[in-house]
């Protein structure tokens, strides 16, 4: 059976150029004993604004890992996929993101959410979980309501996952995750439980779960919220899991995934914490920052590189509103904040790293700025060769960046228990 191990690492590349630098970064974490598994992630919507397909992924990564000689284990993951788009993605992925996110909330028929209820009469009541410091009190109201909005989202995961096990040969032969992060509500630790009972009654083998936080998960940028609360829900997350595990039978392995987990540094120190507690596992996706950082090494590069990195923010601020409209729900954009165009043009490439590169506290980082460019990775796609060949022509001081991104802002201060800086 194709099993992910427990600490798993997404990273997206847009373009498919930086696989190598991304796996020097765990390169560098397992020399200093920490193993973690690469997981190259990039989804259909990606793939349709890039122009891509899904095996450039794979090609990309099986080139990196034949580089530089990778001998651990690695995944290529079909992220946010739904029934109409999985099929592009089976014969490149072997790791499934199921997208349930649009089907929450939609009327569940009352006789199946009734059966639910009757099947499982010890989610209605008082329930003690072990590491959970006050038991759920639910009524069957309470579970009525959570499975009436849950119910047909998990029936979709069903059918997907279904699909992709008639096609690649059966469930041993893929790695799934179900995704519900990207919708309006988080869900509560005892809502968590009610969708893994779901997840187990429908025999979705879901390897990782990827609920929706309490707070702001913005592309790029850090955590906004109630950090104490955080703790809480996320370390009542692991417990709810560990028992879902034992009680209905799920996969043992069975971790938490953490979406839009760029640069969410508030948060690493907690769920360290909780790692260390528990001996769970985690699998984290650091979405899109490694187009930004091919951004900052073209303009540190000065000349053409610094020029086209100053003409895609002008295109973007001509079109704020079309490129932030598909990210909506994860970012948060201050118009005010947003230097113009002729500013920027102004400035040296090293002024326009600064302001784009995540550094907690420095006085020149913007993040209005940066989650404009985080959103408008398209516009370099329009550009065609134009940007692959500058990424060509710069790649020592873009892979530099893009390694020290991730080992030294995500990895560290996760895996290893430094800051970011």
């Amino acid at each position: 059976m194709l099993t992910l191990e427990r600490l798993s690492f997404g990273v997206g590349d847009r373009f498919a150029h930086q696989a190598r630098a991304q796996l020097r970064a765990f390169q560098m974490l397992a020399a200093r004993g920490v193993e973690v598994v690469p997981v190259w992630n990039k989804s259909n919507r990606e793939h349709t604004f890039i122009g891509s397909e899904p095996q450039s992924v794979r090609t990309a990564a099986e080139a990196a890992v034949a580089a530089l000689g990778w001998g651990g284990k690695w995944h290529v993951d079909a992220d946010h996929i739904r029934i109409e788009t999985v099929d592009r993605f089976l014969p490149s992925s072997d790791f499934f993101t199921i997208d349930v996110a649009d089907s929450i909330g939609r009327p569940a028929p009352s006789a199946e959410v009734e059966a639910f209820i009757a099947k499982h009469p010890e989610l209605v009541g008082s329930l003690s979980i072990a590491g959970v410091a006050n038991p759920f009190r639910t009524t069957a109201d309470d579970i009525r309501r959570v499975a009436g909005k849950y119910l047909l989202a998990v029936r979709d995961a069903g059918r997907i996952h279904r699909h992709i096990a008639e096609r690649k040969g059966g469930e041993g032969n893929f790695i799934a995750e179900v995704s519900m992060d990207e919708t309006d509500a988080p869900q509560t630790p005892p809502e968590l439980l009610v969708v893994l009972v779901l997840l187990a009654d429908e025999g979705v083998r879901a390897q990782t779960i990827a609920p929706k936080f309490t707070g702001r998960f913005n592309k790029g940028v850090d955590y906004v919220g109630d950090l104490a609360q955080f703790e809480r829900e996320f370390d009542d997350d692991l417990a709810v899991i560990a028992h879902a595990v034992a009680r209905y039978g799920l996969p043992a392995n069975l971790k938490l995934s953490v979406h839009s987990g760029s640069d969410k540094f508030s948060l690493y120190p907690i769920i360290r914490r909780a790692l260390a507690r528990s001996g769970a596992g985690l699998h984290i996706k650091t979405a899109g920052t490694t187009w930004l950082e091919e951004l900052i090494g073209l303009a540190e590069s000065e000349g053409e590189g610094s020029a086209l990195a100053k003409e895609i923010y002008r295109q973007a601020l001509e079109h704020v509103e079309e490129l932030s409209a598909p990210y909506a729900s994860v970012i948060d954009i201050d118009r005010g904040q947003l230097p113009s165009a002729a500013t920027v043009d102004g400035w040296q490439g090293g002024q326009f790293a600064r302001a784009l590169r995540h550094i907690p506290g420095h006085p020149e980082f913007n993040a209005s700025f940066r989650q404009l460019l985080h959103v408008s990775f398209k516009l370099a796609a329009k550009k065609g060769r134009t940007y692959l060949g500058l990424l060509e022509a710069n790649e020592a001081i873009v892979a530099k960046n893009v390694t020290e991104n991730i080992y030294e802002r995500h990895m560290v201060p996760l895996f290893l228990g430094g800051t970011v800086g």
